[in-house]
């Protein structure tokens, strides 16, 4: 199933759900946590990204903080390999690399532990669940990137095509959106 069907993909839509004005007036919030309590859809979506992945020989999957790692590590459970954490700074206790982004209105770091991928040139996904503006995901492959590893795809459950996050991230890596809004 390395391809979901219209009618799956309306199906997967379905399961999640819009909060407006959250959390700021004008944003549309998708609340993904309603796709989780669905076992049905989780489950589905599972299976989609195993039969994607499965074939790709990873090493590990990389999730971002916090939605991504729900996604990572259901995902490198069913493929049989590590997990790793991209983490807000200051949230992991051993020795860390780290790349700074900018936001709206300011700068924010991501880190990953150093000794994440147990060597170097092993084959990675990086995952979340939504690309809005790509900031957070462009400077999550840069790290990848800057410990050495071979950053085989970016995954996200949904795409906010209207933003265009994803041409900052194909820039680095290809690019995989299960569910894309325009």
């Amino acid at each position: 199933m390395k391809e979901l069907t219209p009618e799956q993909k309306r199906f997967l839509l379905s399961t999640i759900r819009d909060v407006p004005d959250f959390p700021k007036p004008g944003i549309i919030f998708k609340d993904i946590t309603t796709l989780l309590n669905n076992a049905e859809a989780f489950t589905l979506l599972m299976e989609h990204l195993q039969s994607r992945y499965e074939p790709m020989h990873l090493d590990f999957v990389a999730g971002i903080e916090s939605r991504g790692f729900i996604f990572g590590a259901a995902l490198a459970t069913r493929l049989g390999i590590g997990f790793v954490p991209i983490r807000k700074k200051g949230k992991l206790p051993y020795t860390t690399v780290s790349e700074k982004y900018t936001l709206e209105y300011g700068v924010d770091e991501i880190e990953i532990h150093i000794d994440a991928f147990r060597g170097k040139h092993k084959r990675v996904l990086l995952i979340d669940d939504l690309i809005a503006t790509g900031g957070t995901a462009e400077a999550a492959a840069k790290l990848i990137k800057k410990v050495e590893q071979e950053l085989v795809e970016a995954c996200f459950i949904i795409e906010l095509g209207f933003l265009q996050g994803k041409q900052r991230v194909q820039k680095l890596c290809p690019v995989y959106s299960v569910l894309e809004i325009a």
